[in-house]
């Protein structure tokens, strides 16, 4: 039994198409667990193997904990409300799922062919994973007082504190419609520099933690400045102030915050690569998320980082987030030897090559 669970908040006719997606999918054993963030006219229960649960207001991501409770499947996937698995891929994911394994990432691409952005090699998106229910309730599911953005990061560093892996599996293949819906940009960027902050606070190792902090801060300005909303990341900054000192500390060891951040995955992928071929000056191309843990990864190796065209040895993909690094690969054209940045990216090439690696 698979228990499909997603939150929605009018948006009735983009709820309707996903359901109408997912019982278009092959005969298997499964239901699905709507939950109405409060919407302004209540969803109607489409009937079926789909049950409603009505919120009288929007909780955010916590909606999830609530179906899960219901659910009854031992593997929940969590989907938005337009989101959805594009074959039966999943069923194989989490049948082969290691003991280890907690969750696993789906391989989530948009209607115009490019992958979903956000994520790290052990950090899930929410539109698009699976998790053990059981393990997902022990661990009390997603933080409430996070609303949205960031509560798969405070998840997914409980899930390592407890001894448990995300895996990423390219037979899980979810479609994300990314419907636009009217958002508040300002709110955005405040939940962003505020939630992420807490994340640093809360797992941080105690040498991390202050460089952590600083880095989020200066990430979040940057891009909000970009997107015209430093109102919002100025409030998201006082609030971070406030609620900085109450939050819990259960920091992550060294290897496990090696393994958050992606270090590990970094490290596993290009010694790999050097192994098969050394080499001694790299260049980083498509720089994105945590590129300055590629950086670092890169000169553990003994390897200088150098400009593309500078007599580079290699190109590395400069993102350690999954879908914007399987685009790289699979679309960059490189006069030198192009490298992924982390494990996803090997085991995506070996699949592609050779004997499925899962």
């Amino acid at each position: 039994m698979i228990s499909y669970i997603i939150p929605t908040r009018n948006r009735h006719d983009v709820l309707s198409r996903t359901v109408q997606a997912l019982d278009h999918l092959d005969a298997h054993e499964h239901e699905i667990i709507i939950v109405d963030n409060g919407s302004h006219e209540p969803v109607v229960n489409t009937g079926g193997r789909s049950q409603v649960v009505r919120l009288e207001h929007n909780i955010g991501a916590a909606a999830r904990n609530i179906a899960a409770r219901r659910a009854r499947g031992e593997w929940i996937v969590m989907l938005d409300d337009d989101s959805h698995p594009l074959d039966l891929g999943h069923l194989a994911a989490v049948r082969r799922a290691g003991s280890d394994v907690g969750a696993i990432m789906a391989d989530i691409t948009l209607p115009d062919g490019s992958r979903e952005q956000g994520g790290l090699p052990e950090v899930f998106i929410g539109c698009g994973t699976a998790m053990r229910r059981e393990i997902f309730l022990r661990l009390g599911g997603y933080d409430a007082s996070f609303g949205y953005y960031a509560e798969e990061y405070d998840l997914a560093a409980k899930l390592m504190l407890h001894g448990w892996r995300t895996a990423f599996d390219p037979r899980f293949k979810v479609i994300h419609h990314k419907v636009a819906a009217a958002r508040d940009r300002s709110l955005i960027f405040e939940r962003l520099v505020r939630n992420n902050g807490w994340v640093a606070q809360r797992y941080a190792p105690d040498c991390e933690r202050r460089g952590e902090l600083a880095r989020t801060m200066r990430r979040y300005r940057s891009i909000a400045n970009r997107e015209s909303a430093l109102a919002g990341y100025a409030r998201g900054m006082l609030e971070l102030r406030k609620t900085l000192s109450v939050q819990e500390r259960t920091p992550l060891d060294r290897s496990q915050w090696e393994r958050f951040i992606g270090l590990a995955s970094a490290r596993a992928a290009l010694q790999a690569a050097f192994d098969e071929q050394p080499f001694s000056a790299a260049a980083m191309i498509g720089r994105g998320k945590n590129d300055w843990v590629i950086e670092r990864a890169l000169r553990d190796l003994g390897c200088s980082i150098v400009e593309p065209g500078r007599n580079e040895d290699v190109r590395v993909v400069g993102t350690l987030s999954p879908g914007p690094m399987l685009d790289q690969l699979e679309t960059a054209v490189s006069p030198v030897r192009l490298l992924p940045s982390s494990m996803i990216g090997l085991f995506a090439k070996r699949c592609a090559s050779g004997p499925h690696p899962f």
